[in-house]
């Protein structure tokens, strides 16, 4: 008896979970891949990246303490600061502000000034307006002009790939803020 008890115990489980299952809340469709065009998009802008002042844009936010190279650089090694940094359409910080980048970025070089980045660019104008691309990239600095990889992007860069080719346009060597041009070739459906 206490056999055919268990043995209906455990069809009336079964039943109960295949039951569950079959009429529970979550469904899928499976439908046959359709590729969408791939778009490439060139964007040009300014990236302004204040350390000083009463309002700077980008804070330290980690330092560790014992440096190899000491404090006499903004970016000493091991420093981790993050950002809010304007992008304009021009190199003055008073031309039309198109977005912002959002994000950190470490200082990794023991011997050279050389920067680990991961920023967000989210637009807020334009035709990009609520779109942004995402970069996750070693940035030699000290180089006149050098390339970080767009790693993703949202909304018109959903899925983007590509590069960004930087060039130092100032810097302020007692500061350290910088401007920076980024002309960046994004590849997104």
């Amino acid at each position: 008896m206490k056999a055919k008890l268990t043995l209906a115990w455990v069809l009336t489980v079964c039943v109960t979970i295949t039951w569950a299952a079959a009429h529970g809340q979550y469904y899928s469709k499976t439908v046959p891949y359709s590729p969408m065009k791939e778009q490439v998009t060139n964007l040009h802008f300014f990236f302004h990246d204040i350390l000083g002042g009463k309002n700077p844009s980008a804070v330290l936010v980690a330092k560790a303490k014992n440096t190899t190279i000491g404090d006499k650089s903004p970016t000493p090694f091991s420093t981790v600061f993050a950002v809010d940094d304007p992008l304009t359409v021009g190199p003055e910080l008073t031309s039309e502000v198109i977005g912002n980048c959002q994000g950190l970025y470490a200082s990794t070089g023991q011997d050279n000034l050389s920067l680990v980045v991961y920023f967000d660019f989210g637009f807020t104008k334009g035709e990009f307006n609520g779109s942004a691309i995402s970069v996750f990239s070693r940035n030699p600095v000290l180089e006149t002009e050098r390339e970080l990889a767009v790693v993703g992007g949202r909304g018109k860069f959903r899925m983007a790939r590509g590069f960004a080719q930087l060039k130092t346009f100032s810097v302020n060597q007692t500061n350290g803020d910088a401007i920076v041009e980024y002309n960046v070739t994004v590849f997104h459906y």
